[in-house]
């Protein structure tokens, strides 16, 4: 009867931001499970913002929904979460992404020949750990373990630049895997809460059969683990991992969008 009744926190949220107060019916789908690392509540967040917009008969630009979204997960639902879900799924595509200290962000598209982003796509496997996290959770640990760990971070930061130059050059894609690899293994420093046993047994038997290098996509604790193979050896991975579900993968350039909108 009221938005206040609303137990979902980002539909809730959502509503009360935008002061809609009309009847609804929403359905949801997702193709793969929640808490799963690979930025689900940032997208649904984005999503149902952009529905809601399109319903009050406005058309949100991509920085709007990013913005918007940030805000509501992290400053009204107060969720220790990052910025990166929430434009990777308002803008779509392959981007750098700079964040400012004063909480802005460019997006920056990777000038990359549809080639070259076919071999990067590829040399891609995506593995459910079979482990469910809240992100909030372990993304808090990492917030306070921070100052402890600047080498390991500003390390990862060199590394943005680093893999721009393999996708902009003719250096091999294998270069792209290797450097993967590098930051899972830095990532891993910053809390013991990233990885766990199970996590870090999927990860060796993959590297075993034949991966390069990967790591586990979001906060940590469970979810996807994405990894670079070389597509003659992914037969063997899928045949080492064949308890765990594997989805394939294919990069998406659009970002949110509304599909059918018609006017009562």
């Amino acid at each position: 009867n009221a938005v206040n009744d609303i137990g979902h926190p980002t539909i809730r949220a959502t509503l009360e931001r935008l002061d809609f107060n009309q009847g609804l019916e929403m359905h949801h789908d997702a193709d793969l499970p929640a808490r799963s690392g690979i930025g689900s509540s940032s997208a649904f967040t984005v999503g149902f913002l952009n529905a809601m917009m399109a319903l009050k008969g406005v058309s949100s630009s991509k920085e709007f929904l990013a913005k918007q979204a940030i805000d509501i997960e992290q400053n009204v639902i107060q969720e220790s979460i990052g910025s990166q879900d929430q434009i990777a799924a308002a803008y779509g595509g392959l981007n750098h992404i700079t964040f400012r200290i004063d909480n802005s962000f460019e997006v920056s598209p990777v000038a990359v020949s549809k080639e070259r982003i076919q071999e990067l796509q590829s040399h891609l496997m995506l593995v459910f750990t079979g482990l469910s996290r809240t992100a909030s959770e372990i993304a808090k640990t990492q917030i306070d373990e921070i100052k402890k760990h600047s080498t390991e971070l500003v390390a990862m930061r060199q590394m943005v630049e680093y893999s721009m130059e393999i996708l902009s050059s003719q250096n091999s894609i294998i270069e792209f895997g290797k450097l993967l690899h590098e930051s899972w293994v830095l990532k891993r420093r910053i809390t013991s809460k990233i990885s766990n046993p199970v996590i870090d047994d999927i990860y060796e038997s993959a590297c075993r059969a034949g991966a390069i290098g990967g790591k586990l996509l979001g906060a940590g604790g469970g979810g996807f683990l994405l990894l670079f193979v070389r597509p003659e050896d992914q037969p063997s991975i899928q045949r080492e991992l064949q308890y765990l579900i594997q989805v394939p993968v294919k990069f998406e350039s659009t970002g949110s969008q509304i599909i059918v909108s018609s006017e009562s």
